[in-house]
């Protein structure tokens, strides 16, 4: 799941397009800023990934290698 904030629906749907092509991946617009206040998250972008116990088992600010993303990704669903 992507979420995004401080745009529109029609910018985020565009961006959401180019970035995520697939349509595997959903998104959405947190226009009141709600599920960023829920995780304390000040500013794009950052990253938690939330296992399917849902428990953040890993978070970054900022932006990281795709190779990085990867290998987080990868170590996730293998746990």
């Amino acid at each position: 799941m992507a979420v995004a904030w401080k745009g529109t629906l029609e910018d985020t749907a565009e961006r959401a397009a180019q970035w995520m092509p697939s349509g595997v991946i959903k998104w959405g617009l947190d226009e009141t800023e709600e599920i960023f206040a829920l995780y304390g998250v000040p500013y794009q972008p950052v990253t938690f990934l939330i296992n399917r116990d849902k428990v953040v088992v890993d978070s970054w600010r900022g932006t990281r290698e795709a190779d990085v993303i990867r290998t987080a990704l990868d170590d996730l669903v293998a746990a």
